[in-house]
């Protein structure tokens, strides 16, 4: 986690707006300048290629260093974007993946007195009477908070969920920075359209800052998934304040399963991790809204931990209703049905007139996964479905701009494609369609359903 300076503040996240914005704003001036150098050394004959390889990592480099020092919005606008790195084409992806790939569960740590002040406000000036054990040394940090591992008063070991101090307003005002900066971005990858994601994370700050609300929704998963053989979720022991105090859980982090992870590892990480996301809302009425590869944990004993519960979608009657049957027309092709029912959602504009067949033949790749016995996500094919997608020259991308994501799926929609993400990052070989039919009512044919009891 590095050294922690302790003639610091009492917060290492930059407060001053001046200070922030100075930051964030040498990342377009420091991209500037590594192009006019990149220029130069076309002109002096370096091939055009290798200088722009150079050009993209060192970009990533910077841009990524500041998003970690700065905490706050932009290290959780890292996080969300990382999710996505296996769509990003090989030849963009290649010189920043690494520097992605650190933002998924790590970030520069509070310094100690910070820490005792957060300590002190949710505990009183004897905090350390709650604990047997303390070390300032955080285990993991990240965006709006850090974990310290301890043992509490009974003797059992414990995570220790501490906030930034002055986490919401940095979250709010660097995002808001960030969306400004949607051009410096396409140095990354010319097809990203950032401005969508940055809306929803800032839809989500107060509940993301809210550690009354994730300790409730913690509590809630934990119980539902109680002595399941396969997801474990810690117990809440206690909350304060800006303070979350749970069960510690060792493990392998998801992100070095993805890394170095045997091909069965890959596999059963992947099958468990898209088997929680999908039963959530089933088991629990809630989604777990945040799928990067740093809020999960293989244990030894093979069950997946999750870790982290800040961004939750309440689902108190599951996944909406409709979503199984279209599915379900979908894979059976038929267009005007299918057209039919994504009007009745509002995902077709009233008055917009678009071709049945058309429409099919866009949302039908969107389930190859589903379709097959196992499904092998891989990169190479979310780049092709993402290019697909996203190419403007394409039919798809000019008919995808004419359709609606309408308010209510927006969060589902990001935390699918989140997941198929990280599967893809997995290489992972599961069998995807049953563990959606079994999750997703009325997705599988009703004879299937009786088949299988449901």
């Amino acid at each position: 986690m590095g050294v922690i300076n302790e003639n610091r503040g009492v917060s290492d996240i930059p407060k001053w707006a001046i200070s922030r914005s100075m930051k964030l704003a040498s990342l377009p001036m420091g991209v500037a300048g590594r192009t006019a150098l990149g220029v130069g050394k076309r002109i002096g004959g370096r091939p055009a290629e290798i200088v722009a390889h150079e050009v993209q990592q060192r970009t990533a480099e910077q841009l990524f260093k500041v998003l970690g020092e700065l905490k706050g919005g932009a290290m959780k606008f890292g996080q969300a974007l990382s999710v996505f790195e296996a769509a990003v084409p090989e030849e963009v992806a290649g010189p920043y993946r690494a520097a992605l790939t650190k933002l998924q569960d790590a970030a520069p740590p509070m310094p100690a007195a910070a820490v005792h002040k957060v300590l002190v406000s949710a505990f009183g000036e004897n905090w350390r009477e709650n604990f047997q054990e303390w070390t300032d040394s955080p285990a993991a940090a990240a965006s709006i908070g850090q974990v310290h591992k301890a043992v509490w008063q009974d003797g059992r070991e414990v995570a220790v969920k501490l906030q930034y101090p002055g986490a919401g307003p940095a979250l709010l005002s660097d995002l808001n920075q960030l969306a400004r900066l949607a051009r410096l971005f396409a140095v990354l990858n010319p097809g990203l359209d950032i401005k969508p994601l940055i809306r929803e994370l800032k839809a989500r700050v107060a509940e993301e800052l809210d550690y009354e609300q994730e300790s409730e929704s913690q509590a809630a998963f934990a119980a539902a998934y109680d002595g399941d053989p396969d997801i474990l979720i810690p117990k809440v022991i206690a909350h304060a304040g800006n303070v979350i105090v749970t069960e510690w859980i060792d493990g392998k982090p998801l992100s070095v399963i993805i890394r170095e992870g045997t091909a069965e590892e890959r596999n059963k990480a992947g099958l468990l991790f898209a088997r929680f996301l999908l039963s959530g809302p089933a088991r629990a009425g809630l989604l777990h809204a945040d799928p990067h590869p740093g809020n999960f944990r293989m244990t030894a004993d093979g069950r997946l931990a999750v870790l982290d519960y800040g961004a939750v979608n309440r689902l108190p009657n599951g996944l909406p209703a409709s979503i199984g049957p279209l599915g379900r027309l979908v894979l059976a092709g038929d267009a005007d049905a299918v057209l039919d029912g994504l009007r009745a959602e509002g995902f077709v504009p009233e008055g917009l007139e678009v071709d049945p067949q058309e429409v099919l033949d866009y949302v039908q790749p969107m389930l190859a996964p589903i379709r097959e016995p196992t499904f092998h996500f891989n990169r190479k094919w979310l780049r092709r479905e993402a290019a697909r997608i996203a190419d403007p020259r394409s039919p798809a991308t000019q008919l995808g701009r004419q359709l609606n994501l309408p308010p209510d799926y927006l969060l589902m929609h990001r935390v699918g494609a989140g997941s198929i993400g990280v599967l893809c990052q997995l290489d992972a070989d599961i069998p995807y369609g049953a563990e959606v039919r079994r999750w997703m009512p009325g997705l599988a044919d009703p004879d299937e359903d009786a088949a299988s009891g449901q």
